[in-house]
């Protein structure tokens, strides 16, 4: 179901909501601007119905948010260090967007933009986005498709694929965050697995300098379930962030019929599972969180939902020697990444 919202978006044009629903009862919303995941309400066996995604209470107040909640992001997920890299000798300089860095391919990345809606039904969108030479400083054309499907087990799936006329860095990524317990409670109450061996220190400002690291007997080691809040804050590589903001080098290597994580509301009604076609995974906390609008009065604060982003690892145009896939996207390839959560009602 599509419905136009009497509200004008940055261009000048009113934001389109589209509503998804499989048999199960599950009602998943998402809108144009940004190719935004808007919400995801999940019946629970008790009869209720809750809502797993933190959101704002009316598009207008979408662009106005810091958090990137629920957008998709292009061309490049997390950071690029000094916002450059080089690339067959040649340096390439792209637009800042945090500091000297560029975060989540720069100040007017693709979650500012409006996709076009390609089709739609009450099961899939496909929405569809080009970027020109030179935006925010990548080279070539790129054309890039997300779609989102709500399947009758609960998953989102989400697949996004890009092509480019010239040699560029590519790791689009949906930004969305998770509150399993459906209110704006603490999410490091949550339980969470992350079958990953390695993560990837970074500084203060996000970025990385030493290369992988072993999560074995540190804070990082989410092979078997813990309860966030039993370790947080508990090392120097956190305490840099905040919390947890790192990139987990994943075990499954692009196997998207393995769950490479698993999260479980406080209360345990709700648990959700993580599939990737993408090497790593970066789990935030939500540290920086404090100040974002919600559905409510009263905005939402620090560590009141986590992100798991699908992606390259941080920084990757400027570390071809880590152990991943390349992130470059060259003419005559697609790129394609494949994502899915799966709800599951306790």
């Amino acid at each position: 179901m599509l419905n136009e919202i009497p509200v004008q978006a940055p261009d000048g044009q009113p934001f389109r909501l589209l509503t998804l629903r499989n048999d199960a009862g599950m009602v998943v919303t998402l809108m144009d601007w940004g190719a935004t995941l808007l919400s995801a309400r999940i019946p629970l066996s008790d009869g209720s119905v809750r809502e797993a995604l933190l959101g704002c209470a009316s598009p207008e107040q979408y662009p106005e948010q810091a958090a990137f909640l629920g957008a998709s992001i292009g061309r490049y997920a997390n950071r690029i260090a000094n916002s450059r890299y080089t690339f067959a000798g040649e340096t390439v300089e792209l637009i800042p967007s945090q500091g000297d860095n560029q975060l989540h391919g720069g100040p007017d990345g693709f979650d500012k933009r409006r996709w076009q809606i390609v089709n739609q039904n009450d099961r899939q969108v496909l929405f569809a986005l080009t970027s020109d030479d030179g935006d925010q400083g990548f080279p070539g054309h790129l054309c890039a498709t997300v779609q989102y499907r709500l399947t009758d087990d609960n998953r989102i799936s989400i697949t996004y694929r890009a092509t480019v006329d010239k040699p560029c860095p590519v790791n689009l990524t949906n930004h969305v965050y998770f509150n399993l317990d459906g209110d704006k409670t603490d999410v490091r109450q949550h339980k969470l697995q992350i079958l990953a061996d390695e993560y990837l220190p970074v500084d203060e400002m996000g970025i990385p300098h030493d290369g992988l690291k072993s999560v074995a007997g540190s804070t990082f080691d989410f092979r078997t379930p813990k309860i966030i809040s039993s370790e947080f804050l508990a090392d120097d590589d956190q305490r840099k962030v905040k919390g947890y903001d790192h990139a987990f080098l994943l075990q499954a290597q692009g196997n998207t019929h393995t769950p490479v994580a698993r999260l479980w509301s406080q209360d345990e009604k709700l648990q959700m599972e993580v599939y990737t076609s993408a090497p790593a995974l970066q789990f935030y906390s939500g540290n920086f969180l404090g100040g974002t609008p919600s559905r409510g009065p009263d905005a939402y604060a620090d560590w009141q939902g986590l992100a798991l982003e699908s992606e390259f690892l941080p920084d990757s145009p400027n570390h071809p020697e880590w152990p991943q896939p390349d992130c470059f996207l060259r003419p005559g390839e697609e790129y394609a990444s494949v994502t899915e959560y799966r709800f599951i009602p306790a």
